[in-house]
């Protein structure tokens, strides 16, 4: 994360910058995704007693999601420090830089995390009995994944600043709103999947907010645009925390790690699908004016 926020303001070809893009970690989608991230799931679930696994990763939702608005918020500081007589191009270099130092931070922040011990020993194999499953999940979640894909943020910005002319401000402004949207829905999501299941729960919410998403499309006017794609914010990612308790509760202890890596590798290899064929879309007249 520290080479990546500092390779990119240093790099002036394009097929060095490629690369960095290409085994870096800066997140076009922003979201769930990461090699840390299957640790981290196998690690929460191993930490609490089966009835508070949903609510306990509800929470963990809750935080990223907080700190990825208050991400959102911050991308609006270029507009500012140009006003110090610093150039714009400059002042985007300066957020790689400070991208680079949380990476650096977040280093001491994992060495005080506690080392885990799993009591069961793995299996010869990463997947045992819970390998049809797990297979089933990881083709289910990457259709889910590759139909995100095509309204990434940073493509979903793109469309924004295009036919609408809105601003970096004003974007950073509805980025962080739709965040903090998103961040509060999880707990609504843990008390929810109490209620009617986990899967009702993932289904149900799925699909008012595709729904939501695709009046947005159609909407001429910015205002009612916005209002549409943060509703639909309040409710694209009520899946997150029951999905993933989903995926630890159908696996043994022993196959939790595999089973988080195996459902989320296919996730991120379909998602970076679709956002080339987005991009093809938005240099079509289709993408409207």
């Amino acid at each position: 994360m520290a080479c990546t926020g500092l390779a990119f303001p240093n790099f002036d070809a394009f097929a060095l910058i490629a690369v960095v893009a290409f085994v870096g970690t800066v997140n076009p989608s922003t979201g769930d995704l990461g090699v840390l991230v299957p640790l981290e799931h196998a690690m929460l679930a191993h930490g609490v007693p089966d009835r508070e696994r949903t609510r306990t990763f509800a929470r963990y939702s809750l935080i990223g999601a907080l700190s990825m608005a208050a991400g959102s918020l911050a991308a609006a500081l270029p507009d500012f420090i140009v006003l110090a007589d610093i150039s714009r191009i400059d002042a985007f270099k300066l957020m790689f830089y400070a991208y680079a130092a949380l990476g650096l931070a977040s280093v001491v922040l994992y060495r005080y995390l506690p080392h885990v011990v799993m009591d069961e020993r793995p299996s010869a194999a990463p997947l045992g009995p819970s390998r049809g499953v797990v297979y089933k999940l990881a083709a289910l979640f990457s259709l889910d994944a590759f139909a995100g894909g095509f309204v990434v943020q940073s493509l979903l910005a793109l469309w924004l600043f295009e036919r609408f002319d809105l601003s970096l401000s004003a974007a950073s402004l509805f980025f962080f709103w739709s965040s903090v949207l998103s961040a509060f829905s999880y707990p609504v999501a843990a008390w929810l999947a109490k209620r009617i299941g986990l899967i009702n729960t993932m289904v149900y919410t799925h699909i008012p907010s595709s729904l939501f998403l695709i009046l947005a499309a159609f909407s001429p006017d910015l205002i009612l645009t916005l209002a549409l794609l943060l509703i639909r914010s309040a409710l694209s990612q009520m899946d997150v925390p029951t999905r993933t308790s989903y995926v630890m509760a159908v696996v043994t202890p022993a196959e939790r790690t595999a089973a988080a890596s195996v459902t989320a590798v296919p996730r991120s290899l379909a998602s970076s699908i679709s956002p080339a064929m987005t991009g093809v879309l938005l240099a079509t007249p289709f993408a409207g004016p």
